[in-house]
């Protein structure tokens, strides 16, 4: 139920499109509404937070693209 809320909310995606894997959207809507009303879902995101660190932190650098001028031209030598 909370990975399913959390990929909601980290994905800004509307809850009918919830993935299966995460349950029946209507119950993990149902569940975020009463734990958001209950205060139940702040605090366990407060203590998620606590024991935070940075091991899964990572830089791919395969995302970066290059401008389109610049890949795969043919190097010639400027005229003087």
């Amino acid at each position: 139920m909370l990975n399913g809320m959390l990929w909601v909310l980290r994905t800004g995606a509307p809850w009918r499109d919830l993935p299966t894997v995460y349950g029946p959207w209507k119950s993990v809507h149902t569940r975020f509404l009463r734990w958001s009303k209950a205060g139940v879902l702040q605090k366990v995101l407060e203590q998620l937070a606590v024991d935070s660190d940075d091991e899964f932190t990572m830089i791919d650098g395969s995302l970066v693209r290059v401008h389109q001028d610049a890949v795969g031209g043919k190097k010639t030598e400027p005229n003087a």
